[in-house]
């Protein structure tokens, strides 16, 4: 990556756990972003926890987007009847970002094998500002949020605002 690609733009990032059973006191994974992000000197500015339902995400991602310019939704991404997530984002997504999921399963992919072929980890670009969709565990919202958001989130925002 060039310097010169990269913009000094604020970075206010929201973090949405989308889960049915967790609460903010057994939010290990939202806690393990939080702490990621702030390690990396990121601001958190919003923090909530959905319901597995279309509308609900939509309406929370709705909210950070007055405020983030950085969206890490994490669970809802596999395969079961109520992993809605994917079809609840995608729909904002004016550019996907197809190289994020890709990474994500084949860095996955050492760690866990070719399970890593039920992620439907995504990312795109909806009015300048950044959503990333990864899977809800703690060993995943670790993987991509230090391997992969935190390296290239400015620069990342940086073409999407260009």
């Amino acid at each position: 990556m060039k310097p010169s690609h990269i913009k000094p733009i604020p970075i206010q990032a929201a973090i949405i756990t989308v889960s049915s059973s967790r609460t903010k006191e057994n939010d290990t994974s939202g806690k393990t972003i939080d702490m990621i992000l702030k390690s990396a000197g990121i601001s958190v500015e919003y923090y909530g926890i959905v319901a597995d339902r279309t509308d609900a995400i939509r309406a929370e991602i709705y909210k950070a987007l007055k405020t983030c310019n950085c969206i890490i939704v994490n669970g809802g991404t596999g395969l079961t009847h109520d992993d809605v997530t994917i079809e609840a984002v995608f729909p904002l997504l004016e550019k996907k970002i197809d190289g994020f999921g890709e990474l994500f399963r084949m860095i996955s992919y050492n760690e866990i094998g070719a399970s890593s072929m039920l992620s439907r980890a995504v990312a795109g670009i909806s009015h300048g500002k950044v959503i990333f969709c990864i899977p809800g565990s703690t060993a995943a919202v670790t993987l991509a949020t230090k391997n992969l958001i935190v390296p290239e989130i400015a620069h990342i925002l940086s073409h999407a605002n260009k």
